[in-house]
């Protein structure tokens, strides 16, 4: 590769990289331990944590999930920033969440407050995180079988 072609890629990337950045929000609600109402200067909208799925709240650790997340990122001293990665079939945006610079998705894993969604993430980090989570008995996984989301929404909604 020449010295020209690397400095355009780089450059592509770092123009890939600031396009999706990161903005800064406030969180104005939590629905529950996997969606999220944000606020920032352009106006409201819901986001769905991508990679996770956290328990619904009418199930088992539901309300713990979301006292979590909320107790993580709503407090006008916390610095809330998004990267939005699309919608999902609820036309919600997609994406991570991070809360004075902790990932909220990774965290509410490591605390067994929600599952890592293999169905639509491959991410390493949130797989192992269960997997230490599911070990140490943390969260909800204290139980002996824990319900999915995915398997709870079928059977109650």
């Amino acid at each position: 590769m020449t010295l020209l072609r690397i400095a355009i890629t780089c450059l592509a990337l770092l123009f890939a990289i600031t396009g999706q950045a990161e903005s800064a929000y406030m969180v104005t609600h939590v629905y529950d331990g996997d969606t999220v109402e944000l606020k920032n200067t352009d106006g409201r909208f819901k986001l769905r944590l991508a990679g996770i799925d956290a328990p619904e709240r009418n199930q088992a650790y539901g309300q713990k999930s979301r006292r979590a997340l909320a107790k993580l990122c709503k407090s006008d001293k916390v610095v809330v920033t998004a990267q939005i990665l699309g919608t999902d079939k609820y036309n919600r945006s997609l994406g991570n969440l991070q809360c004075n610079h902790v990932d909220a998705g990774l965290y509410l894993i490591e605390q067994g407050l929600a599952w890592h969604y293999a169905k639509h993430s491959n991410n390493v980090m949130t797989k192992n995180a269960e997997l230490v989570a599911r070990q140490k008995k943390r969260g909800l996984w204290k139980d002996k079988k824990p319900m999915p989301p995915w398997v709870w929404r079928q059977t109650h909604q």
